[in-house]
């Protein structure tokens, strides 16, 4: 394959959509039914929280991504920081996490799809199963996902910003129709299982909230094709995340509202739709309605895993431009400027986590690495701030104010949200990311400097390893386990305490271990954005 290069064709609306159009998938459908029958009255509480925590790890990442603009730089970064172990493990878990993504999204379509479409599944007894024409359906998906990527960035822009708008039709629009069936003695019902604060924090991983958000990293992934990226990616950002958590919360508020009272007489943890929207709805003998949300059912969670196909095919080309991976996957073809190799491989991976045959732990896994993504998320407040220590020449379109305190607490954030995901969320995605170390050691080279290097490179990367085992143990001691195998020998609000305590030691661990000098990639396609800097992007006209 001839070596290409990235073309820069993304605006900064494309950028912003990009990142509300992953966010604003099939979440706004289940998530507020499922935060109301976990927290109650409060559910709007956590979607506050959650999208503080996503904005302040999102700003960490838009000093990084306007200055060193990358595909894949999630995956990048940690590479560069800490070397060849951290950037390993983080890669090797947004892999798992977002070649999963795109799979669910279409077996999400294809469960609504089923409403219309006779024989995508047939139900025995208590069960529902996919048939083979289900399964050729969602494949069927998948492929046209990969063939909008397949053509150019540019039809791919333009077709997610078109899918985008019109997704924001129907969330808003039931908004709107809810507000005339609110009920606010709704909000007087504190009844729920488990309720309360508690409730709350266990709603944002898993109720899905923090699923929901992690969208917003798009802005990051696509910056190599970015048309102004010092300038666009820290404004995505912020742009998406306040834009979703805007419609989020305001649909959880009507959903709380909306709720016929006597559904709620006896607590939250009795609402129990099939299809939360679509049913209320139907309740409310609005099944007009119900019939758009149906449709748009099948529209937002396609844009999402398009989105989500293509943002994959960046995070394998960034594992393999690190050293991970074959190095076919980490070429751009030269004539349309994508990573195609890496395009190929993520439609197999999709494929393969919607087809029959796989094993049933592996439904838990998707939940785990969509619901625990975070845990990729919390090494960019160590990077960062690594990089103002051991790179502080690096020129910074965009400079955080304020890093000594949002970073650190960005990180605690992602610490206590990858604690509350529970022991059986965080066993299976801690236990893959290390044991997938041995396919580590077969891609690293085996010579004296090479083994000099790893060397180094494991001082670096150790507490990235304690730091996935204290959330392990935490996970199994504190109050969130989730199993009955275990009993709680730490209670709530100690365990988060002493997680977020723990996660400050961590923080700064991490930090005082990153390499000394980053070994930033000097590749022609930073150089191509610097010379594309626009000439008014200047630092105070990009300052958070």
């Amino acid at each position: 394959m001839e070596q290409g290069k990235f073309r820069r064709k993304l605006s900064l609306l494309d950028l912003t959509l990009l990142g509300v159009g992953s966010m604003v998938g099939s979440g706004w459908l289940f998530a507020s039914q499922t935060a109301a029958t976990m927290a109650g009255a409060i559910a709007w509480i956590p979607w506050l929280f959650g999208a503080l925590a996503v904005m302040l790890i999102g700003l960490v990442y838009g000093e990084m991504a306007a200055a060193i603009p990358r595909a894949g730089g999630f995956v990048r970064y940690p590479d560069y920081t800490h070397g060849s172990l951290v950037g390993y493990m983080i890669g090797f878990a947004s892999m798992m996490a977002y070649s999963s993504v795109a799979g669910v999204e279409a077996e999400a379509v294809r469960s609504y799809a089923s409403s219309y479409i006779p024989g995508l599944e047939i139900t025995q007894g208590s069960a529902t199963n996919v048939t083979l024409v289900g399964d050729l359906f969602q494949i069927a998906l998948l492929v046209l996902f990969f063939l909008i990527n397949y053509w150019s960035v540019q039809v791919f822009g333009k077709i997610n910003t078109i899918v985008t708008i019109l997704k924001f039709v129907v969330p808003l629009l039931t908004i709107i129709i809810l507000l005339f069936s609110f009920h606010p003695s709704n909000f007087s019902v504190n009844k729920a299982a488990p309720g309360g604060i508690h409730g709350a924090m266990q709603a944002l991983t898993a109720g899905g909230l923090v699923f929901s958000f992690l969208g917003f990293r798009q802005a990051v992934d696509f910056g190599s094709e970015a048309r102004n990226p010092q300038r666009d990616i820290p404004r995505a950002i912020v742009f998406a995340v306040l834009v979703s958590a805007a419609i989020y919360v305001l649909l959880q508020i009507v959903f709380l509202g909306a709720v016929p009272h006597d559904m709620i007489a006896n607590g939250w943890q009795a609402v129990s739709f099939k299809s939360p929207f679509a049913n209320l709805m139907e309740t409310l003998g609005m099944g007009w309605m119900a019939v758009i949300i149906f449709a748009d059912a099948i529209l937002s969670p396609s844009g999402t895993g398009n989105i989500y196909l293509a943002g994959t095919a960046r995070t394998l080309f960034a594992w393999a431009k690190n050293g991970y991976f074959y190095s076919v996957i980490g070429k751009i073809d030269a004539r349309t400027g994508l990573p195609r190799g890496a395009l190929w491989l993520t439609l197999i991976l999709s494929i393969v986590w919607t087809l029959p045959f796989r094993f049933s732990m592996w439904s838990g896994l998707v939940d785990a690495v969509t619901s625990a993504t975070v845990m990729t998320y919390m090494i960019g407040p160590v990077g960062v701030a690594a990089l103002r220590r051991t790179a502080p020449d690096l020129k910074r379109p965009y400079r955080l104010k304020g890093l000594h305190i949002i970073a650190p607490a960005a990180f605690i954030c992602a610490t206590w949200i990858i604690y509350w995901a529970g022991w059986q969320t965080d066993s299976l995605l801690i236990g893959f990311t290390l044991a997938s170390l041995i396919l580590y050691f077969a891609f690293m080279d085996k010579d004296v400097e090479s083994r000099q290097r790893l060397k180094n490179e494991w001082k670096s990367g150790i507490w990235l390893i304690v730091y996935y085992l204290f959330i392990a143990v935490m996970s199994v001691l504190g109050s969130f386990t989730n199993t009955k195998v275990y009993h709680i020998v730490i209670p709530n609000p100690w365990d988060t305490i002493i997680v977020g305590v723990g996660g400050l030691v961590f923080y700064y661990w991490g930090v005082a271990s990153a390499l000394r000098v980053p070994r930033i990639a000097d590749e022609s396609e930073a150089e191509e954005i610097k010379d594309a800097s626009y000439a008014g992007a200047t630092d105070s006209s990009v300052q958070a």
